[in-house]
């Protein structure tokens, strides 16, 4: 049966759930699916179309952007859809429950999602085991990356300990380090992205990396992804602070805040980031106004909104070299991979 019309009969039954059950009940399933060696009926795999990016060899170039995996516990199942790269996180020094439920909304009138998770993990340690224990490390399947935060508790002022914490704890798994300043759920957490905090954070960053480096005789390159919700002097601001600290990449763009597409809709006044396609031009514009700013000395990945191959497309057009989906896989289920895969095969 073809993947796609195996999950528009699946989905009726997974969107009468609530969501954060419908996610706990599906990354098991995708996991034991996977097990049984039956992951060819999840999705066909994309024609290999390797491209490198930050120095790393990505087999294709749409990956699974952070939150899906918080803890990295299906890493393996998730694999089987044949994304080019697997995004996990994001995790904290010290396990937190994140928010008080429910925290997480569908609004399918929009094909979007509202939640306001905060970082729910079980601490670095345990997403380090469970990395370790995965098929896809052990065997150096593809390309893993590895996305870290700040707990709840730790004040602003001492953000960049806990995200030096996790640096050095994740740094020999990782394919490359997402350093995330810009979920809407912790609060303060976008501070960050000023220029004074932003300066100093990836300062010491740096300074980390290279000393990782050093110790374990391999570069791993280091992202930062940022929110939509940014003006143009602000993505000027952190085009230079990329530029002057020398920064691998940077993961444009996490949810949003605003409501505008969504208002009047049910949950559309619910707090937290919206995902889906309302984000799709708010991250375009960034993606686009980054290029200006970075050109081609520091690579864009796009993410926000990607529901089709067309839309994969725009993200490149727009400037970003990789792309990553999640909403867009929800709503439209793991067939999307290879659409936008297909899509993109030969645009670089």
């Amino acid at each position: 049966m073809p993947a796609k019309l195996l999950y528009s009969l699946i989905r009726p039954a997974l969107f009468a759930m609530d969501p954060e059950n419908a996610h706990h009940l599906t990354l098991p399933a995708l996991q034991r699916v996977n097990k049984l060696g039956m992951g060819g009926l999840l999705a066909k795999k994309p024609a290999e179309d390797a491209r490198t990016v930050m120095g790393v060899r990505f087999p294709n170039p749409v990956g699974l952007a952070a939150g899906l995996d918080k803890d990295g516990a299906y890493i393996d199942g998730l694999a089987a859809i044949g994304f080019g790269s697997i995004e996990i996180g994001t995790v904290t020094p010290r396990a937190q429950a994140g928010n008080p439920k429910p925290r997480m909304f569908r609004l399918p009138q929009a094909d979007a999602i509202i939640n306001r998770m905060g970082f729910n993990n079980g601490g670095v340690d345990a997403f380090v085991k469970n990395v370790q224990a995965s098929r896809f490390y052990q065997d150096k399947q593809g390309v893993l990356g590895l996305n870290i935060g700040k707990n709840a508790d730790t004040p602003i002022e001492r953000a960049a300990e806990d995200y030096l914490h996790c640096l050095t704890k994740v740094y020999p798994y990782a394919s490359y380090v997402t350093v995330n300043i810009s979920s809407p759920n912790t609060k303060n957490l976008r501070q960050l992205q000023g220029a004074t905090e932003l300066d100093a954070l990836l300062l010491q960053l740096k300074e980390a990396q290279q000393k990782l480096a050093d110790e374990h005789k391999r570069y791993v390159p280091i992202a930062l992804k940022i929110a939509p919700d940014i003006d143009a002097e602000q993505i000027k601001t952190i085009g230079e602070a990329l530029l002057r600290h020398k920064i691998d990449g940077v993961i444009a763009t996490n949810t949003t805040i605003t409501r505008d597409a969504v208002q009047g809709l049910p949950h559309a006044e619910e707090t937290g980031g919206l995902s889906g396609k309302p984000v799709f031009e708010l991250s375009n514009r960034v993606i686009r106004a980054l290029k200006a700013e970075l050109g081609n000395e520091i690579p864009i990945i796009g993410v926000g909104g990607i529901f089709s191959g067309a839309d994969a497309m725009a993200k490149m057009q727009s400037g970003a070299a990789l792309v990553q989906v999640y909403s867009g896989l929800i709503y439209q289920g793991p067939a999307l991979v290879k659409d936008c895969a297909d899509a993109l095969r030969g645009q670089k």
